[in-house]
């Protein structure tokens, strides 16, 4: 993790990298939800007028339960010159993220306002249609180095499926977007249509932290602090990873592929250990799986990088990278976010050429399909 302190030189424009990276998770930010309006039939603009939008979140008014570090989590940093928020402003992330740090591939996740996670399924399916429409548009088309993903109403199963099937084979589209804090586990049947049908457009489905389930992200209550907010997001991404295997969905889908992001990844070698020897004691109670939960995990998951777990000595990190299996990890940094990891210290290892290469571009453009 590389918190920003104080604002980078902006005169310095040669790339910080001589490596090409790819960054598997920068989030784009809409300039105001207006920017959705082009995509959006006058019912839906009329509606987000009159009534706005309504998540499924414990607190009656504000878009976070929790006071971020910094408004909008970002770096104090990552303000446009020219005025708007920061993931605002297309050409201060070229010259600020793509270009200083040598970006070929960046993976777009849209964050809040979405559309997803939403009270209203219709509202939700037409916010989302818009999003990616205005990720076409406004970022991949103009800027060639970035790639959509595709954001879906996830509660909504029928609309998400469509939107699948809207983009599928459209190559500014490389994976299906959920949040990790849906209304259920996703191991459940009711979300199954939507990863049938991202095996079926041949993407992956990447599950980032965050989202508004209604639910406290404990099993006891809700936190009093925004920092076991985020902390939770990892446990949040066990649990979910925890109903895949379970519930059967890796098994009915062999060619599935998962990301998880921005859950951290250190937590994932002794939650499979756990798996393993819970389920060789209670296997019949799950006849559907023919493989300890540990292979599905290796055969259908990945993770991205951010943040960073970096424990003390620096051995411990090798060891848990080593058994996730370092094709298996995807470097990202979260720009332009507080926590951002900078691609020039994120990496406290020496790793051979081979090595730099898969971590940094070579396991993403290996999942993506990107050459």
């Amino acid at each position: 993790m590389n918190v920003q302190t104080r604002p980078q030189d902006r005169s310095a424009s040669p790339a910080r990298s001589a490596m090409a990276i790819a960054d598997c998770d920068i989030h784009p930010v809409l300039p105001s939800v207006t920017a959705l309006y082009p995509y959006m039939t006058q019912q839906w603009r009329s509606y987000l007028e009159t009534y706005g939008t309504s998540l499924r979140q414990g607190h009656q008014s504000g878009v976070n339960p929790y006071p971020k570090a910094q408004p909008n989590a970002a770096r104090r940093d990552a303000w446009p010159p020219g005025g708007g928020a920061p993931g605002t402003d297309l050409d201060f992330i070229r010259s600020q993220h793509l270009d200083a740090h040598n970006i070929v591939l960046g993976i777009c996740n849209p964050l809040t306002p979405s559309g997803q996670g939403l009270l209203n399924p219709g509202l939700s399916a037409a916010m989302c249609r818009a999003n990616n429409e205005w990720q076409l548009h406004s970022l991949v088309t103009p800027e060639p180095r970035l790639r959509a993903s595709i954001v879906v109403p996830y509660e909504a199963t029928e609309a998400a499926v469509a939107e699948i099937r809207r983009y599928a084979g459209n190559p500014a589209f490389v994976q299906v977007l959920l949040l990790g804090r849906t209304a259920d586990l996703l191991g459940k049947s009711a979300y199954r249509p939507i990863f049938r049908a991202a095996v079926e457009a041949g993407l992956p489905v990447a599950i980032h932290a965050f989202g508004y389930s209604g639910q406290p992200i404990t099993g006891s209550g809700w936190p009093s602090f925004y920092i076991e907010e985020m902390i939770g997001h990892a446990q949040a991404a066990q649990a979910q990873l925890i109903s895949m295997v379970m519930e059967g969905l890796f098994e009915e889908l062999p060619d599935l592929k998962v990301i998880m992001v921005e859950a951290g990844f250190a937590w994932l070698p002794s939650l499979a250990w756990r798996l393993d020897t819970t389920w060789e004691k209670l296997r019949d109670e799950t006849p559907h799986l023919t493989m300890r939960p540990s292979d599905y995990i290796r055969r259908h998951v990945w993770l991205t990088t951010q943040p960073m777990e970096e424990p003390e000595p620096r051995a411990h990190l090798r060891d848990t990278m080593n058994w996730i299996g370092m094709d298996r990890l995807l470097f990202a940094t979260d720009y332009p976010h507080w926590d951002f990891d900078d691609p020039a210290q994120a990496m406290p290892l020496n790793l051979t050429p081979e090595e730099r290469d898969a971590f940094f571009i070579g396991n993403a453009r290996a999942l993506y399909r990107q050459g």
